[in-house]
């Protein structure tokens, strides 16, 4: 007998398996594929499951937890499951952000929709895309392939902190942290 997943399931296993400290080891984990799961992720950060919004936070953190991307699928994961899920955009939204020291001591710390904290630099980039009317999309690497989208509010402040530097034999405007410059946009652009 086949038994299809359920978010209910799903969540029992995470909450076994996340028994330890910090974020459970998901790279390690290669479980058969056991079909789609009803579940989306808005480009708000909003988690859904059968069309509805997920009204509790600590079961939002729990599925953030057990989260893997294959290529451009995304999947929760157990030791014994994998279920797909459907993203937007970006799995995770950066709402807000801290800096520590200045110049090349730099560091902005970001602070997710979840809880996870992360600290741009060279392991955790910070990209910008651009879309035909060129609207950017700024992002920062959480771990293992999974983003977030840095929303407005926070993008405006680092624009605030931003510099103007060289970067790929151009003028750019963007931020530095941990000693890395991410650019946001060329300055000939600026005006």
């Amino acid at each position: 007998m086949i038994v299809k997943p359920s978010a209910e399931g799903i969540a029992a296993a995470a909450s076994a398996a996340t028994k330890q400290k910090g974020l459970p080891p998901v790279h390690l984990w290669n479980p058969p594929f056991c079909g789609d799961l009803d579940m989306r992720i808005a480009r708000d950060g909003t988690w859904f499951y059968l069309g509805t919004p997920i009204g509790r936070p600590a079961l939002v953190r729990l599925f953030s937890t057990i989260l893997k991307r294959e290529g451009d699928a995304y999947f929760l994961v157990t030791p014994v499951e994998k279920v797909g899920i459907k993203v937007d955009d970006a799995p995770f939204v950066a709402v807000d952000f801290e800096v520590a020291g200045a110049g090349a001591d730099q560091a902005i710390t970001f602070t997710t929709h979840v809880g996870d904290t992360v600290t741009a630099g060279p392991d955790r980039p910070i990209r910008v895309v651009r879309d035909d009317s060129g609207e950017p999309s700024p992002y920062v690497l959480v771990r293992a392939n999974l983003e977030a989208l840095i929303d407005r509010k926070s993008f405006y402040r680092l624009v605030e902190i931003g510099e103007h530097a060289d970067h790929a034999g151009a003028r750019w405007f963007g931020v530095r942290s941990q000693g890395v410059f991410f650019p946001i946009i060329p300055s000939a652009e600026l005006g």
